[in-house]
């Protein structure tokens, strides 16, 4: 196993989504438990490390990258020991392990996202994310026109009269990078990880973190 930190720039990684590659206990859904089964297999293959993607508890409204808590396992997926069981495992065949991670939005069951709703507008809880007053007379327009990557407007308004900013589904609401308490819990959910073992992150949606300031049109 190389040990340089920059490994990862010439390492043969194969990706694994939880889901769909292997049922360790017959319920026909993927799992913890299928990957550590396969996981001699994988190494046969001569990669270097396996890249997970997200396995965090979700509402799956976008196949799990709609995260509601970045330090547990999705229940239908296993649990925290069999996760660290599987880190375990791969380090013994030589095998690196890489997350997803996925700061640029959270769920909207994550607890931040709750809070926000139930602080109201102009709150420090909304403030971690990109909430903003509407545009036109009543406030009825969105802030600005930016489109979401999976069609229609950016934005989505509540009954409090507020819009969030969602680059993707409306259950996905946008953080705001500006904001030291987003930068504060991530730093903490990276070594929650790395205390367990996980050798590196690939970042989802990296390129999305910064907006514009001011969010121009």
């Amino acid at each position: 196993m190389r040990t340089d930190q920059d490994w990862w720039r010439h390492a043969v990684i194969y990706q694994i989504y939880p889901r769909s590659f292997a049922d360790g206990n017959g319920d026909g859904l993927g799992d913890i438990d299928g990957i550590r089964a396969r996981l001699p297999h994988v190494a046969e293959l001569g990669v270097d490390a396996i890249w997970i993607s997200p396995w965090y508890p979700s509402p799956m409204a976008d196949a799990g990258y709609d995260v509601s808590d970045y330090r547990d396992i999705e229940p239908r997926f296993g649990d925290l020991a069999g996760a660290e069981a599987l880190l375990r495992e791969a380090h013994a065949l030589g095998l690196r392990v890489i997350l997803d991670i996925v700061p640029n939005h959270t769920s909207e069951r994550h607890r931040w996202f709750t809070e926000a709703l139930a602080a109201g507008p102009g709150s420090p809880a909304r403030r971690r994310y990109l909430f903003r007053a509407g545009r036109g007379e009543g406030g009825e327009l969105p802030p600005n026109d930016w489109p979401s990557v999976f069609g229609g407007p950016a934005w989505a308004r509540l009954p409090d009269g507020d819009w969030y900013l969602h680059l993707f589904a409306p259950e996905q609401p946008d953080l705001d990078w500006t904001n030291p308490e987003v930068h504060a819990e991530f730093e903490q959910t990276l070594r929650f990880w790395f205390d367990r073992g996980v050798d590196g992150f690939r970042i989802d949606v990296a390129h999305g973190l910064a907006k514009g300031a001011g969010l121009p049109d």
